[in-house]
């Protein structure tokens, strides 16, 4: 058999090179999708913090008067976990207007994941 006829495969050196480029490929996309996974997992975590101010500014708007002056506070389960909201209500310069702002975080998280302001007007 002459050289010329011999059909050549590739070498050892050649198919790990091929392996190690494929494995560095396959790190980086199994990090982008763990790094979606935890954004959409917090997105979803503000977003139903946002669901529990509105419910709280509804329950304030939806009273016969104008809120009391001054802090409250309160807890409430939504989407399978339990919230704290902190609410305040502050004079504004308008007398039949308050201004209410409302932070939301996990009850049993330190940092606030929301904080929504609105304006309350007298009935």
């Amino acid at each position: 058999m002459s050289g010329a006829n011999r059909s050549r495969g590739f070498t050892l050196i050649e198919i790990l090179a091929a392996v190690a480029v494929i494995a560095i490929a396959l790190g980086a996309v199994i990090s982008g999708v763990t790094r979606y996974a935890d954004n959409a997992g917090h997105l979803r975590q503000k977003t139903v913090a946002l669901w529990v101010a509105h419910n709280r500014l509804t329950e304030l708007r939806v009273q016969p008067a104008l809120p009391e002056l001054g802090k409250s506070d309160g807890d409430m389960q939504m989407a399978g976990t339990e919230w704290r909201w902190d609410a305040e209500v502050l004079e504004t310069e308008v007398e039949t207007m308050r201004r209410v702002d409302i932070r939301v975080r996990p009850l049993d998280g330190e940092h606030e994941l929301i904080s929504l302001s609105a304006f309350l007007v007298q009935p």
